[in-house]
């Protein structure tokens, strides 16, 4: 952090230049210690005529030495606001007054990019020429020189601000003696000169991590040495390297860390039964997880309680041993969460702790904090208390087998060797289903979104490939827990809020409001109407599902309703939660794989002791320097904003809040770059799958359509590929983004989402991991329109879906669903606004009139329209090879979100 220099003035001068702010009286009613105005800022720096530092400002305005972080904050959130600009020698300047605009280099594999400004303003052009000097995640200062010839807003690069990036994971190629790096990221279109001589010798198609040594220029290409081999592209879970790497993620823990965890003990000591901590060894709790989970944060308790229930949830409690300011708290900061691949898991925190000390494996004593509930029969959760204690975990459960005790087989026929076995728990597992039972009447009471999807494993080999892909079916048992994990979740948020503690929310806001209105011209079109007016609530979406949910259109209309969403985020500022209709949550349930979590036990343990809790400022500072460390990249600028817009909607206590804030940002941050690099993975993973199967011809149903074609989702291998808007016939398409559909200009033909179709799989590029398809049949399409049955069929595919698989998704369970990020073509809330228009694919065939958004373009194939060329990779690998067959269903899909 900067000094600012130390004040000499009186307080009657302070006062003065305070006072002769044109806002003073304005700051004054929101702070109580005001700080100068924005405007006010912006005037100093305008009479100054030059460039400032944060420090010049300061003694410009008086800033005492106890107001310099809320001063330094402000200058940080004018800069987010694109009312400030740093140059490169970090002073401040007037965006306006040098006529220039800041902001984020987003590149295309194409060659040309985008800048994301930093006021949120419509994104602008970078022709190839422009993006000659920028990677990638650079940020830079741009002036707009005019519209092109497609009517883009275009920009040229006047400075490169910062750098993105300082390493880049990659692929060697050696044509003609040169050694040269293409990087993974498809974004960055540049090849990176390897400098000869260097300790490790480049060899053409193996992955290595390559450190910039110099960056490009307009006139030169960015050049690097090779810092790490990694090894062949193909080899045994080199999917996963790359991503940890292309994602920036951290996977190592330090050795500072590992000394942490290995003072800490194995088993609970008699001297962590503090004051106020009580004994619940006596309660039968259990854990119910997945097969293949091994670290556990909560187990269930349930009895009768007169005419109600009692209901405990005791979640592990990592807060007792991961400590403000430690270097175990400020790794957990740093990754934010776990990540879940599929067959490997990269921890938030070291495996002593994860899945040892702080895990509640059964039969063993652990340290718990615990939501002591009691519901009544209308599923009101009449009184709850918080308390840590220590609790005995009496059995590991698996859903499968809670389900076959309770529910039994498919014929209701029930498990009764297993009944046997765990005899002494029924009655609480019984006792817990019924009140399943009044929690899920409760929640469609309330309104409560539930979509149906479904989700799907993969299923491994011995050679660390996948063997197959099937759906994954949930049953009961996985939303009995969810439903306890929401009871727990939204006591946390009370108690917090009633206390006034501050904390982190799990924030959901409402549908935009253009959204809404796409989203009623759609449902118009099929007879339905969402109520609610300009302000419907969750209760109002809710009622079109139920209404739809025996319709042959249900998977379409449900989709595009999906689709209208925003993106859940963490904020200080609680702004309620939509889609679960919730007027208050959190996340209180998972700390051993979440950092939120495990501020909001401290925050609960504050209240409880009657102190208060704001997070140190070590792992504060931390998270900054995490940010501009060697090696790693620039956040997400876009959602950083989305984010911090949402918290500006309440900013009364901006600078109360600002550490929260920081932490909310930084951990929706980490969330979607998980989530992001996992779906890189089982991209490819797909990809290697199908790369043999060229030639082969399948059933599918469109699950997005997009204004350069689109994406169908193969029957039973649950794959996706595009097929090109040229391999859609000899028409020209309209994209009509109402009705989600690609309409030919000649035929009238249409394709659009939920419609099923026959293609044959015509290339597999492992490198870009896309699929593409070709269309062999037209469409089969059944929809109920205006209340009336309409059948359009051009041909019908030779067979129909499985319909068996359709479930409720855990869409709002105690987290978002995984489709609200993954589904193709929607770019989540923070994602960059979709103004400046991109260039339009391909060539001479069959093109749509609406020019693809960048980040379409982004998904889309870097090839001419025309023939699909077919390309399978031709690398195999057989090494490394896993012992048995391995099945896994990722952590992010279950009802613990």
């Amino acid at each position: 952090m900067s000094q600012v220099p130390e004040q000499k003035n009186s307080k009657k001068r302070i006062s003065r230049i305070r006072r002769a702010d044109p806002f003073f009286e304005r700051e004054a009613l929101k702070y109580e210690s005001p700080l100068p105005s924005r405007e006010y800022i912006q005037s100093i720096l305008e009479k100054a005529g030059c460039p400032l530092r944060g420090e010049d400002l300061a003694s410009e305005l008086d800033i005492r030495a106890e107001e310099w972080e809320h001063f330094e904050r402000r200058l940080g959130a004018m800069e987010r606001a694109g009312q400030l600009m740093r140059n490169r020698r970090g002073a401040y300047i007037l965006p306006d007054k040098a006529d220039l605009i800041g902001g984020r280099v987003e590149g295309h594999p194409d060659g040309f990019g985008f800048l994301v400004p930093d006021d949120g303003s419509e994104d602008l052009f970078l022709g190839p020429r422009a993006m000659r000097e920028v990677l990638h995640g650079d940020r830079a200062l741009v002036r707009t020189v005019g519209v092109d010839q497609r009517g883009r807003r275009e920009a040229k690069i006047i400075e490169v601000l910062e750098r993105g990036n300082t390493r880049v994971v990659g692929r060697v190629t050696i044509e003609a003696g040169v050694a040269m790096v293409l990087p993974e990221n498809r974004r960055i279109s540049q090849g990176i000169l390897l400098a000869p001589g260097g300790k490790l010798k480049p060899k053409a198609g193996q992955v290595v991590t390559v450190e910039l040594l110099q960056q490009p220029t307009q006139h030169s290409q960015p050049i690097g040495q090779i810092v790490e081999t990694l090894g062949n592209y193909a080899d045994d879970g080199m999917e996963i390297e790359i991503a940890l790497r292309k994602h920036d993620l951290p996977f190592e823990f330090s050795d500072k860390v590992k000394a942490e965890a290995r003072k800490l003990p194995d088993v609970v000591l008699k001297k962590d039964w503090t004051p106020g901590r009580e004994d619940i060894r006596q309660l039968p709790l259990v854990t119910i997880d997945g097969e293949t989970a091994k670290d556990f944060d909560d187990a269930v308790f349930c009895e009768k309680q007169g005419k109600g229930y009692r209901l405990l949830v005791a979640i592990a409690d990592v807060s007792h041993y991961v400590t403000p300011g430690s270097a175990l708290d400020a790794e957990g900061l740093t990754r934010g969460n776990s990540v879940y691949f599929p067959r490997r898991v990269i921890p938030m925190l070291p495996e002593k702790l994860s899945n040892g000390l702080c895990s509640l494996n059964p039969q063993v004593e652990r340290l718990c904090m615990v939501c002591d509930m009691s519901i009544n029969v209308s599923g009101e959760i009449k009184a709850y208390r918080f308390y840590p204690g220590v609790m005995f975990s009496h059995a590991r459960l698996t859903y499968n087998k809670v389900a076959a005790m309770l529910y039994g087989n498919e014929e209701g026929v029930r498990d009764e060797a297993l009944r046997a076995e765990h005899a002494a728990l029924l009655p609480h597992l019984e006792a817990l289903d019924v009140l399943f039972r009044i929690l899920l009447k409760a929640r469609a009471k309330r309104g409560a979104i539930e979509f149906e999807t479904v989700e799907t494993r993969m299923v491994f080999g011995a050679d660390g490939k996948i063997e197959r892909i099937v759906p994954e079916h949930r049953n009961d048992a996985h939303r009995l827990i969810e439903e306890c994990m929401l009871a727990a979740n939204v006591c946390a948020s009370e108690f917090l809020r009633k206390n006034k503690q501050p904390s982190l929310y799990r924030v959901h806001e409402a549908p935009s409001v253009e959204k809404l209105g796409k989203l009623r011209e759609f449902l118009a079109e099929f007879g339905l109407g969402l109520g609610g007016g300009d302000s419907p609530r969750a209760a109002d979406f809710a009622k079109v599902v139920e209404k739809i949910k025996d319709r042959p259109d249900t998977q379409l209309i449900q989709t595009v309703m999906l689709r209208t969403m925003q993106q859940a985020m963490y904020s200080p500022e609680n702004v309620g939660h939509f889609g679960l209709a919730y007027e208050a949550y959190t996340h209180f349930t998972s700390p051993i794989r979440r950092y939120p979590d495990l501020l909001v036990h401290r925050a609960i343990k504050a209240v409880l002791t009657k102190t208060r809790y704001e997070p140190s400022v070590g792992p504060v500072e931390l998270l900054k320097d995490t940010r501009r460390r060697k090696g790693g990249k620039k956040p997400d600028e876009a959602f950083a904003r989305a984010a911090r817009e949402a918290s500006a909607k309440h900013a009364a206590s901006a600078i109360k809040n600002g550490i929260w804030e920081d932490i909310g940002v930084h951990c929706s941050q980490t969330e979607r770059r998980a989530d992001e690099a996992s779906r890189d993975v089982e991209t490819w993973l797909k990809c290697f799958y199908m790369q043999d199967r060229v030639g082969e011809q399948y059933t599918g149903i469109v699950t997005s359509v997009t204004s350069f074609g689109i994406f169908v989702t193969l029957d039973e291998l649950f794959v996706e590929g595009l097929v090109h808007i040229s391999d859609l016939g000899a028409d020209y398409f309209h994209y009509d983004e109402a009705r989600h559909a690609l309409v030919g200009e000649r035929s009238g033909q249409q394709f659009r989402l939920s419609d099923r179709v026959s293609v044959e799989l015509v290339r597999v590029d492992l490198e870009s991991r896309k699929i593409d398809f070709r269309l062999l049949a037209g469409v089969a399409r059944v929809t109920e329109r205006a209340g009336k049955t309409e059948r359009e069929r051009v041909q019908k595919p030779k067979r129909e879906s499985p319909r068996e698989n359709k479930r409720p998704a855990a869409s709002f369970g105690e987290d978002e669903p995984v489709s609200w990020r993954d589904l193709a073509g929607v770019p989540a809330v923070g994602a960059p606004r979709e103004t400046v228009k991109a260039a339009l694919l391909g060539g001479t065939g069959a093109r749509s009139k609406r020019v693809p958004t960048r980040d379409e373009e982004a998904a889309a194939p870097s090839r001419p329209a025309g023939k699909a060329r077919v390309v399978a990779a031709k690398e195999k690998s057989d090494t490394g090879a896993a012992r048995g067959t391995i099945s896994v269903a990722k952590k992010k899909g279950s009802p613990r979100g």
